[in-house]
């Protein structure tokens, strides 16, 4: 059984506050019931610090099939008691999200798109704050087209850009833009890219993520159903983005450095590539190929987990 050593140690509450998972709303302090819609939770029904208290590691992708399975994969590797297969889904009385506790590791699916992965979020950084959580570490895992990268390559967000390359998410509040900084710790990115040299076949790479609105148009792809520009034109904006240190796209990244940002909360970013995006648009690898790849960055964020939870010396 897997034991885990808080920080907060002693009588100093205020260093113990101080590590809590802390939200950005005034306002929630005045609820006498915060119901987390999407999660089928809430602070009056259930008691999140019993269940959730000594969650350390939060572990998000856009698949629920994935992220059970992950969860699966995690049980075992923490050679925790019980079987992989009996692990419930904690959200199960919604259809939204898929959430799994397996030890102090949580695996919840964040759908796909900005929009589903904010929602989220709200409710996850909520959950933790009730729940009294302390020095949590958030990643995302996911897939992503290539930029200049072979496929399976994994890679580690340095900065997560937008359309433009700029390292900043724009999120409409009552009419305004707001625009927050969607810097990720540098510190957590060279100590995954470290795991990943102690990994066989984990080819990894730190590199700027682009994060963008949909999968087609949005990332210059010619194979939807509409397509407003050239060959020619497409393949001069990935050139652009490789010049700003684009390494990878896909759709959720700006908003998930964004919010843990501001939260404080240290997170990362691993997406395994999935086809170079200079060579075409489609994904062509067999199932059993894109399996493994997916399963890539699994891999590398459990080795991560193994090591701070001193399973691995």
């Amino acid at each position: 059984m897997v034991s885990i050593l808080l920080n907060c140690m002693g009588n100093d509450n205020n260093e113990c506050i101080k590590h809590q998972v802390q939200v950005k709303n005034p306002y929630l302090h005045t609820m006498e019931e915060d119901i987390l819609y999407h999660f089928n939770l809430s602070t009056k029904t259930h008691n999140l610090p019993e269940m959730f208290g000594d969650t350390k590691f939060v572990c998000v992708g856009g698949s629920m099939n994935r992220m059970k399975a992950f969860s699966q994969f995690i049980h075992q590797e923490l050679k925790l008691p019980g079987n992989p297969e009996e692990i419930r889904d904690i959200c199960e009385g919604s259809d939204r999200y898929c959430m799994y506790k397996v030890g102090p590791v949580l695996s919840i699916s964040h759908g796909m798109g900005v929009p589903s992965i904010s929602i989220m979020l709200h409710e996850l950084i909520k959950l933790l704050h009730h729940a009294q959580c302390r020095d949590v570490v958030l990643f995302r895992l996911g897939t992503s087209g290539g930029v200049g990268l072979a496929a399976g390559t994994v890679v580690i967000t340095d900065k997560a850009v937008d359309y433009s390359f700029r390292p900043q998410f724009e999120q409409v509040v009552l009419g305004k833009v707001i625009t927050r900084s969607t810097e990720l710790d540098e510190g957590l990115a060279s100590e995954l890219l470290q795991c990943s040299s102690e990994l066989q076949n984990i080819p990894a790479v730190i590199g700027n993520t682009m994060c963008t609105h949909d999968f087609y148009e949005g990332q210059g792809r010619l194979d939807g159903a509409l397509c407003s520009f050239s060959h020619g034109e497409k393949m001069e904006y990935l050139r652009k983005a490789y010049e700003a240190g684009v390494r990878n796209i896909e759709m959720e990244s700006t908003v998930f450095a964004a919010m843990c940002h501001v939260c404080g909360l240290k997170a990362a970013v691993i997406c395994v590539v999935l086809l170079d995006r200079f060579e075409g648009d489609q994904i062509t690898s067999s199932h059993d190929v894109l399996l493994e790849y997916q399963q890539r960055p699994q891999i590398l964020v459990s080795h991560f987990i193994k090591k701070h939870l001193g399973l691995i010396v």
